[in-house]
Parts: C-alpha cells; structure tokens; sequence
C-alpha cells in the first residue's frame, strides 16, 4: 500500500506544494514545529533514508537545499534547521525548519497552528522564492 506521501505526490492527498521535480518533491508540514515547516522527499518510495541510493541521498539533499534557501528568503529566521526522523511516515523525508534559536527544532513542544489561508500564503511565497 502506498504510503501517505506518496498519495501526496499521486495527487490523491491535496497538499501545499512548494516544489517538485523528476525525482523529488516539496511540501509543507501539515503540523509544523514553525511556520514554513517543510518536508523535501523523494518520489520513489524508500523507506529509510539511509536506504537511498548514494546518488539519489545527494540529490536530495541538494534540493532540499534550494528549498531551503527559498524557505530562508520569505521566512524571517536565522538558519534553516534540519532533521532526519523518519518514524512517523515509512518514506525517506527530510524535515526543513526556520531556526531562530536551537529549540525551534524541538519537535517534541506544541506545534504552531496556521490556518489554511496561512498555509496557502506560505506556501505560495516560499515556492516564488524557489523559483526565482
């Protein structure tokens, strides 16, 4: 069975996409830790991430970098922090997180809460800013 981010990249699971190419795509964490909290996976379902291809790893991470830089032109942070959990979906993914200070990446205080409008207007600015 496909796993939820797959149905994601399937379209069958609506999501605020912020960018996608051949192999990978970009979206915003539906319970984010900060606002812009975003999840960078691969389309092809593995489901541990030290289980990618060594080539596939590296591409990733160099998207997720450009993802990141966009998250870092609209979102007013410090540094973009980044994690490797992978416990809660069985499909490689890396979590992008604007940082102010290190505990902005504690993933275990309560999640900020954004409405759909501010998830959308998020999204939106984050994916113009990859794209330019």
């Amino acid at each position: 069975m496909a796993t939820i981010f797959t149905r994601i990249v399937q379209g069958e699971i609506p999501c605020h996409k912020i960018a996608e190419d051949d192999r990978f795509y970009a979206f915003l964490d539906i319970n984010p830790v900060q606002r812009g909290h975003t999840l960078v996976i691969p389309k092809k379902e593995i489901d541990y991430i030290f289980d990618l291809p060594a080539e596939e790893s590296g591409a990733l991470f160099i998207f997720a970098q450009r993802v990141a830089k966009a998250i870092q032109k609209v979102i007013p942070c410090t540094r973009i922090g980044v994690a490797v959990l992978g416990m809660e979906v069985p499909h490689a993914h890396i979590h992008l997180v604007p940082m102010t200070h290190n505990s902005d990446l504690d993933f275990s205080k309560p999640r900020c809460v954004l409405t759909p409008q501010e998830l959308m207007q998020t999204a939106e600015l984050i994916s113009k800013a990859f794209q330019s």
